[in-house]
């Protein structure tokens, strides 16, 4: 007869013995999410163009007892996504069994004053470099039959937001990338799955909308009445690479406070 699996709590939370890359580890929700994983057991390989902070947050990972390990990444260059895949995978010797992708960027402004040079940067970051990065791990992943794919898009990319046209776009791209790839690897054994942040307390939300009216107005418009923290994002990302998600593939998440309720 066989072991009966165990179901209990601990374990499909316990990612002790796995191994995650985690893309924008300097800061905001990369940086969080990078100590949740490692929390949970995890050893960690943190990219980010920002070396000094990403470097900081792999070092407050290992202060805490954790293991990981910090590699330059700029998702807007090709050589540089193929050498940070290159280097995780040697030190692996593998492909890892989590990726989350949760680098992100935006530009707030009306479509009309974008210029391509910002359609250009948006696109590489949010969603060509994430797709070459995974493109480059995935063989690997498929070959071994198991591995789970988490993004990172954004309610902007389900429902839309004015002066965010273009990364609503991007974000957009990223939900229907993570689904239609769900579709595609399901038989092979991985899950993919997108979490959509709304409004949250990082640095790009504030240096993007600072204190004034607006911000105001929007909290106001939030049920829960408040940003997200970093780390209350973090945690739905966790949640979905742990084996307590093992049914569940091609969702996306909407950590918002409900201000994008939907059936």
């Amino acid at each position: 007869m066989s072991a009966v699996p165990d179901t209990s709590w601990r374990h499909v939370t316990d990612l002790s013995g796995k191994t995650v890359v985690v893309t924008g580890c300097a800061s905001g929700i990369g940086r969080a999410t990078a100590l949740q994983f490692a929390s949970a057991g995890a050893v960690v390989f943190g990219g980010d163009r920002n070396e000094a902070d990403g470097v900081a947050a792999i070092d407050a990972i290992r202060q805490a007892g954790g293991s990981g390990q910090f590699v330059k990444l700029d998702l807007t260059d090709g050589a540089s996504i193929d050498g940070f895949v290159d280097q995780v995978m040697a030190a692996i010797g593998g492909a890892p069994d989590i990726i989350a992708n949760v680098a992100g960027l935006d530009r707030v402004m009306p479509f009309l004053d974008n210029t391509p040079d910002v359609w250009e940067l948006l696109a590489k970051v949010n969603y060509i470099g994430p797709v070459r990065m995974i493109h480059r791990f995935l063989p690997r992943m498929l070959e071994r039959g198991s591995g789970k794919i988490v993004t990172v898009a954004s309610d902007a990319g389900r429902v839309g937001s004015s002066g965010e046209t273009f990364y609503a776009g991007t974000k957009g791209a990223v939900i229907a990338f993570t689904k239609s790839l769900a579709r595609e690897t399901a038989r092979a054994g991985l899950t993919c799955n997108c979490v959509a942040p709304g409004p949250t307390d990082t640095p790009l939300f504030n240096g993007t909308i600072p204190e004034g009216k607006l911000r105001d107005a929007l909290i106001r418009a939030i049920p829960l009445k408040r940003l997200a923290q970093p780390v209350e994002i973090a945690h739905t990302v966790v949640y979905l690479a742990t084996p307590a998600t093992d049914f569940m593939t091609g969702q996306v998440i909407s950590v918002s406070g409900g201000l994008t309720m939907h059936g």
